[in-house]
């Protein structure tokens, strides 16, 4: 069956894994209420959806991300490159007061975003199989990447507090080809880039928490392996979590994160329920923030380092993974 609205024509959302492509997240014919069902009007559904992208490169010198979050009181546009040679974090940080000159077209399959602050500029378009992202800043940063192949993608959407949704679309292990150029120094993609997008949206929980684990890279044996686990989010029964083996998406179970909040440069041990993944995560960069605005609040940490462990197939094949680099995120956010 072809989905091609989330919100049926009752105005709410089956919950789920979806199969086929949703090319429309038609939020506002969502029944959002109150928690007393009370009918919230059109404007209020237009100010509580909040939507937001993350794009990664990952390669065994250096770790590239990006982000367009439009949480309508509040724009925020980010960007950042972790090279391992020199232990450098180099990153970029904007927001735009009731996210002026922040787009995100509500089209998971085919939409744009884009973010822009007096000269700086930030695009992710896509295409049939992929993403282009493309940045131009002052101190002459030039991005242009691209990631391909992008052809079974996890798509969930679920439950989130008594009221309200999230959708997800999630791939990881995608080719990468492109180059970033920060300040006269060029990090140029190879065959062992591999990449991540994250697409989600939804009416969120007013206060939401989570624990994030993201790799991508090529396995000794020359497949592209990703990963995707999340604890925090999506906890009715339903799970993001994922594993992509040469492109296809294996589910996997229930994630759980065990790390020191409050002793950062430790390990974290990200394991599933189900027995198929069991990784160390060893930090080497973070990028951080903390901003409270009364309404709005964020404690953001995430972390660039390396995985080392083993990941189980479909079959029940133990695979091992040594080396590949990835992001994990410890969030608390009130929206």
């Amino acid at each position: 069956m072809t989905t091609t609205k989330l919100i049926n024509a009752k105005g709410q959302v089956a919950p789920g894994v979806l199969d086929e492509p949703v090319e429309e997240i038609n939020y506002l014919d969502y029944d959002l209420r109150t928690v007393m069902d009370r009918r919230r009007s059109r404007l209020a559904r237009r100010w509580r959806f909040n939507q937001f992208q993350f794009v990664s490169a990952m390669g065994p010198g250096w770790v590239f991300g990006l982000a367009v979050v439009d949480l309508k009181l509040l724009g925020n546009g980010f960007f950042y490159l972790y090279d391992f040679e020199t232990g450098q974090m180099m990153e970029q940080t904007f927001l735009q007061p009731l996210a002026r000159e922040t787009r995100i077209e509500p089209f998971p399959e085919h939409g744009t975003a884009s973010f822009g602050k007096g000269d700086v500029i930030m695009r992710i378009l896509p295409f049939a199989g992929g993403r282009n992202i493309s940045v131009s800043a002052p101190g002459g940063i030039r991005i242009d990447l691209t990631l391909k192949e992008d052809r079974d993608p996890l798509r969930l959407v679920c439950p989130a507090g008594y009221n309200g949704w999230v959708f997800t679309r999630k791939s990881a292990g995608l080719p990468v080809e492109g180059e970033v150029r920060w300040d006269h120094r060029i990090w140029r993609c190879d065959e062992a880039t591999r990449g991540s997008i994250d697409w989600s949206c939804g009416f969120m929980r007013r206060e939401t928490a989570w624990n994030w684990a993201c790799l991508a890279g090529l396995l000794q044996d020359g497949r592209s392996l990703g990963l995707n686990l999340a604890a925090g989010v999506n906890e009715t029964g339903m799970t993001e979590n994922a594993l992509w083996l040469d492109g296809k998406c294996h589910r996997l179970g229930a994630a759980q994160f065990r790390f020191d909040r409050y002793q950062p440069g430790n390990d974290w041990h990200v394991t599933t329920e189900d027995g198929r993944v069991d990784l160390h995560f060893v930090p080497a960069g973070v990028r951080k923030e903390k901003l409270n605005a009364l309404v709005l609040a964020s404690n953001f940490r995430q972390y660039v380092g390396t995985f080392n462990g083993t990941v189980t197939d479909e079959a029940g094949t133990s695979i091992t993974v040594k080396g590949l680099r990835g992001v994990v995120e410890d969030h608390f956010a009130r929206w």
